[in-house]
C-alpha cells in the first residue's frame, strides 16, 4: 500500500495535472495516482499515512464546485465531511493553484480554507512555501512569511511550475520522513 494519498479538486485539469507531477516525483512504490475528491468519500483518508491535498481558487476566492459553476462537485461539496474526519497524528501537505494577477485581493484563497478545514480536523500541516516571487495584495493562504502549501500560478508564471514543485516535493519528503 502507497503511503501517501493525493487528492485534488479541479475545474479545468490544471490541479489535477499539478497532482500529477507531484505523483510522477514522490514514485508508485510512495505515493498513490491521485484521486478528484469528487469521486471519493472521507474514508478514503484513512487509507494513508500521509495526505497531499490540491485545489483551485475560483472567482473570489472560492474552493471549486457546483456554486461557482463548475462542470462537477468538488471540494465546496466535500468540506462539511471535515466535521467528522480525524486527522490527528497525520501529516498533510497543501498544494493550491491561484492567479496573482487578475485576483491579487483573494490569491489561492481556496488554498487557505482547505488549510482551516485540515487544521481543524487536528492535522499536521507540513510545506509550507515562500511568498517570495510572488506579487500580490492578500492572500488568506498566507500564514506569516510564508503560504501554507504549495503554490501555482500556471496562468502567469508557468515557467516556474515544475521547478516549485520539484523544490516543493524535496521539502514535503523531508518533513513526512518518506
Amino acid at each position: 500500500m502507497s503511503k501517501v494519498g493525493i487528492f485534488f479538486g479541479t475545474d479545468t485539469g490544471s490541479t489535477r495535472k499539478i497532482a500529477k507531477m507531484i505523483q510522477k516525483q514522490l514514485g508508485d512504490d510512495v505515493a498513490a495516482k491521485p484521486l478528484n475528491i469528487n469521486r471519493v468519500d472521507a474514508s478514503a483518508f484513512d487509507e494513508y499515512d500521509y495526505l497531499l491535498l490540491g485545489t483551485p481558487t475560483l472567482g473570489e476566492g472560492q474552493l471549486p464546485g457546483i456554486e461557482c459553476d463548475c462542470q462537477a462537485e468538488s471540494w465546496a461539496e466535500f468540506v462539511p465531511n471535515f466535521d467528522d474526519i480525524d486527522l490527528s497524528g497525520k501529516k498533510v501537505g497543501l498544494f493550491g493553484l491561484g492567479d496573482q494577477v487578475n485576483y491579487p485581493d483573494e490569491f489561492v484563497d481556496g488554498l487557505g480554507e482547505l488549510y482551516d478545514c485540515v487544521v481543524d480536523c487536528g492535522a499536521e500541516v507540513v510545506g509550507s512555501w515562500p511568498t517570495d516571487g510572488y506579487e500580490f495584495n492578500e492572500s488568506a493562504a498566507v500564514d506569516g512569511d510564508s503560504f501554507v502549501g504549495l503554490v501555482i500560478d500556471k496562468d502567469n508564471q508557468a515557467s516556474l511550475s515544475d521547478e516549485r514543485v520539484t523544490g516543493w516535493v524535496e521539502q514535503i519528503k523531508s518533513e513526512m520522513g518518506l
